[in-house]
């Protein structure tokens, strides 16, 4: 197991300043072995990083939600696919999407209670698109044959 006290206070100044330049815990990993030769594991870094007291930066997500003007125009249609093999857990399953552009998975379990998982959290379809997402998985499963 590594310890803190292998490491010279240059080496423990560097960690420092890659930690402020954005560096990821890998990186700190290899540069560790790449310029000073100490070679650790990801778990040791890890303790390393906890006990040194550096905080990492985590880089925003490059998917952000594109402002209210940018989405697509809602195209006032509900769309609903059953899935070939159902998600572990359930009778059917597929996917659904709703007249705002919204996406989700879908799912009736053994006991025919139906589910929900909307791709952005917190999601809620309109009533209307609720009612017409009902009557197109009512239709598709009566001609699957379930």
């Amino acid at each position: 197991m590594f310890n803190t006290s292998q490491l010279t206070p240059e080496q423990k100044e560097a960690l420092h300043n890659w930690a402020g330049e954005g560096a990821t815990l890998s990186d700190l990993q290899r540069r560790l072995k790449e310029e000073f030769g100490v070679s650790i594991s990801y778990m040791d870094a890890r303790f390393l990083i906890l006990d040194l007291g550096i905080t990492l930066q985590e880089k925003k997500k490059e998917e952000e939600k594109k402002p209210e003007e940018e989405l697509p125009a809602a195209t006032g249609v509900v769309s609903v696919t059953m899935d070939h093999l159902a998600l572990p857990g359930s009778l059917v399953s597929g996917r659904v999407t709703f007249s705002d552009g919204e996406t989700g998975v879908w799912m009736l379990d053994q006991t025919g209670r139906p589910g929900l998982d909307p791709d952005t959290p917190g999601y809620r379809p309109s009533q209307e698109d609720v009612m017409e997402f009902q009557t197109q998985l009512r239709d598709l499963i009566q001609k699957s044959g379930l």
